[in-house]
């Protein structure tokens, strides 16, 4: 899963990268201080696996991670090749997910860029649009040529794509199906808007403006809390940390979840598609596992705590043993059995 961080410049995309990966992004007060795109990965917290490493008293503990991509600043114009340009644009096209960051602090010492959260979301909206109306032109122009070459599908594929066009001139995304896929639109990536405020600020008035779900985060004091131990946070009441609702809600974006293997050699979390079948799950952890697949032994996460083994849960009727077709849950644990 790769989300890449976008807004325009100084609206703090680097402090918020550096917060997630500690990645250690350069994030200095000047536009374009970003320019080739840092990538970092981030840990996804699951007090799940924590309690499983403990039950089996596993000797390695194995998280599941994101992949963020920090993505330089965007100004009016970019699909014209303004600032960084068409070179940012490229960047985005190889994520799976946009977390769009907006300014919604106030700090006089860092320049400001933009005007205020709503309209500097639409600069950037507007631009991704544009890039998208270039991309679709230029395959316009290549259906009209098949037409003349008496290609059959062409004429109803330029319909699409001039549909889509006229949808992005006036301003709206167009429907996304399986033709328009191929050309791995801007427009149509899933995407997130977070809004970057002051400790104790809060974005209300531009979540009431956009359709897209917003959460809220002072990515200063995230990055401040990097410094901080576990033992540290729990005696500040802090729980759950910003940054960790942003990953859930990334999950749930690209409609992904979580399934554990668990063991006294490791306890692990993978992240599969929400759907997947046991094979599928099967192939994260290994290609010949799913080639292989014979079945899945499941047990759901709360009856394994609940009775404090594998083998108890088994012996109550609670590991069920599925075949090809069982769809994964969240905080399944599992164990693979196949043929390699």
């Amino acid at each position: 899963m790769k989300l890449g961080i976008v807004g325009l410049p100084n609206v703090g995309k680097s402090t918020l990268f550096n917060s997630i990966t500690n990645a250690g992004a350069e994030a200095a007060n000047y536009p374009f201080c970003t320019i080739e795109p840092n990538v970092g990965i981030a840990v996804v917290r699951d007090e799940r696996l924590d309690a499983l490493e403990k039950l089996y008293n596993a000797k390695s503990k194995i998280y599941a991670t994101v992949e963020f991509v920090d993505i330089a600043g965007l100004v009016k114009g970019a699909s014209k090749g303004e600032g960084l340009g068409n070179k940012f644009l490229s960047h985005i096209r190889e994520v799976d997910a946009i977390v769009h960051v907006v300014r919604a602090f106030e700090n006089e010492d860092i320049i400001k860029t933009g005007s205020d959260p709503v309209s500097d979301s639409e600069t950037i909206n507007f631009e991704l649009m544009l890039a998208d109306i270039e991309t679709l032109s230029k395959q316009a122009e290549k259906q009209k040529i098949k037409i003349k070459q008496q290609n059959k599908t062409a004429a109803s594929e330029l319909a699409i794509i001039e549909a889509a066009i006229k949808d992005l001139e006036s301003g709206k995304v167009p429907e996304n199906n399986e033709f328009l896929g191929q050309f791995n639109l801007l427009s149509l990536k899933p995407m997130i808007y977070v809004a970057n405020v002051n400790e104790g600020g809060n974005a209300d008035d531009f979540r009431a403006k956009v359709k897209n779900e917003v959460i809220e985060i002072c990515a200063k004091t995230e990055e401040e809390l990097n410094e901080m131990t576990a033992e540290d946070l729990a005696e500040l009441g802090i729980t759950e940390r910003a940054l960790d609702k942003l990953i859930a809600a990334s999950y749930k974006l690209l409609g992904q979840i979580s399934f554990l293997t668990a063991g006294e050699k490791e306890v692990r979390a993978w992240t599969v598609r929400q759907g997947a079948k046991a094979p599928e799950a099967a192939g994260r952890i290994h290609t010949d596992f799913e080639k292989g697949f014979i079945k899945a032994e499941v047990v759901s996460y709360e009856n394994l705590m609940e009775y404090g083994s594998h083998l108890k849960a088994k012996e109550k009727g609670l590991v069920k043993l599925e075949g090809k077709e069982y769809i994964v849950k969240d905080g399944d644990v599992i164990l693979f059995r196949f043929n390699v």
